[in-house]
């Protein structure tokens, strides 16, 4: 390590109001190395950046429209009430962002919203190489996906994975990536939170909140520490202009872990444990009424009786204080700490009830699909023509956050320029009946949407409000 010296008496400075004195290598020419205290940092992040940089990637996602003219548009009752559609081919949609490498095989994380509905995807290196990649697996529910880039024979540089626990507001980070696509960009700041919720960006809404400046195209990109380590994915920022305002989100590393460990071993879906009951977000209200001090924790609304958490012993009314120790303000910080965890094994609840606290065993297990999913995409002339469909069970609740289906089948996508997109049907509605006839399976719903009536009328639930609609006539 290079010695370091302070300035002169007259030329130090306070950093920052935080007690710190500037300082210099004693001579020019010495080799930098990587900072081994508060004060080094000051001088320069050069070391860090060297060491983080080489494994931050751009990668570069498009679309390209291969499917024919939906048969719905050419029934005349639906042209006339929805127009002749448009035929669509050749490339229809394009996507910049960021990829950290994390292993030597060419293993790649970046955001799913990057790769989402791309079919070519390409990364380039900070030494400017670029190579085709494949997608190994997509976890929309954390916004990760994993990619492998195609090179054989070549090993590449990596970023060092960190501990997202580890770390505490204040602490300073940098964000790699490359913003706007004007190339691999290093901002500096520091860590403003590191719990955030309620953000709506994914399922696990647990975030690390920083100010180093994030931008379009940062997506993907890594949050890294003083180490040099892999705090983060920088996913997406608060801007009413489009352009950094400081507050920047990114996803821990400790979620990224376990999405990364499941496409080592070649999994193309990440099983995450399930706990098998409703929490509830407190007030100010709901916490006096259960004798707290403060609104943090979350509440046992439900308990499905079949569930591990009925098995471990959890009680409606019951308010979860924490998992494994680690403290949690909302229902969204106990999904986000039972979704960093691997199937298998147990977990420890921490929990407050009849005004006492009390430990409750929880068994890390999937949620289970019953019935089986039979994933359909509806076809034909009907209203619900490109709308992908599942039956409703434990896992895809879980899964596809319909918490409020109770029957029916749930919608889990639409596909552009389809009937079903031009209704307006959305992710996650729930699909109660069709002309008369109550829809229990994804083959109900295939089936009457096989007819060919004048009129269609639908019942829908969406986010816990009955919709009937009435389309045609």
């Amino acid at each position: 390590m290079a010695s370091m010296k302070p300035l002169p008496a007259r030329f130090a400075i306070a950093a920052l109001g935080l007690g710190l004195v500037l300082t210099v290598p004693a001579r020019a020419e010495e080799t930098r190395a990587i900072p081994q205290s508060a004060a080094q940092v000051k001088f320069s992040y050069a070391p860090i950046v060297k060491k983080a940089a080489p494994a931050v990637v751009n990668v570069y996602a498009q679309r390209v429209e291969r499917q024919p003219r939906n048969a719905l548009f050419d029934d005349p009752i639906f042209r006339r009430f929805f127009g002749e559609g448009k035929r669509s081919g050749g490339p229809t949609a394009q996507s910049l962002g960021s990829g950290v490498i994390v292993d030597p095989s060419g293993l790649v994380v970046t955001n799913n919203h990057v790769i989402e509905n791309m079919t070519d995807v390409k990364v380039s290196l900070a030494d400017h190489r670029e190579f085709p990649a494949e997608v190994l697996l997509r976890d929309p529910r954390s916004d990760l996906a994993i990619l492998r880039i195609k090179a054989s024979g070549e090993s590449f540089p990596v970023l060092e994975m960190g501990d997202s626990d580890a770390i505490e507001v204040g602490d300073l980070a940098l964000a790699i990536g490359d913003p706007f696509g004007v190339g691999q960009t290093v901002t500096q700041g520091i860590v403003s939170a590191v719990a955030r919720t309620e953000i709506g960006i994914s399922d696990y809404g647990f975030f690390i909140q920083t100010d180093a400046a994030i931008n379009p195209g940062n997506s993907g990109g890594a949050l890294v520490d003083m180490d040099g380590r892999l705090i983060g994915i920088n996913s997406a920022i608060f801007s009413q202009s489009g352009g950094s305002v400081g507050i920047g989100f990114a996803i821990p590393v400790n979620m990224v872990k376990g999405v990364v460990a499941t496409a080592k071993a070649g999994g193309k879906e990440v099983h995450r444990p399930w706990l098998g009951a409703t929490l509830q977000n407190l007030n100010r209200d709901l916490a006096d009424s259960l004798g707290l001090d403060r609104p943090m924790g979350a509440l046992v609304a439900e308990v499905d009786p079949k569930g591990p958490a009925a098995e471990g012993g959890l009680k409606r009314g019951d308010v979860i204080l924490a998992v494994d120790g680690k403290e949690v303000s909302d229902s969204g910080g106990v999904g986000y700490r039972l979704g960093a965890k691997t199937v298998g094994g147990t977990a420890t609840l921490t929990i407050r009830r009849d005004g006492k606290q009390a430990l409750v065993p929880l068994k890390l297990v999937s949620a289970p699909e019953r019935p089986a999913r039979d994933r359909i995409t509806i076809s034909g002339a009907s209203p619900f023509a490109g709308a992908t469909v599942v039956n409703i069970s434990p896992a895809t609740i879980e899964e596809f956050s319909i918490a409020h289906a109770q029957e029916g089948v749930a919608v889990i996508g639409v596909d552009d320029n389809t009937a079903a997109a031009m209704v307006g049907f959305q992710k996650g509605d729930i699909v109660l009946s069709l002309n008369g006839e109550k829809i229990q399976t994804t083959r109900d719903l295939e089936r009457v949407a096989a007819e060919r009536p004048y009129v269609w009328k639908l019942q829908i639930n969406r986010g816990g409000q009955v919709i009937t609609s009435v389309i045609g006539g």
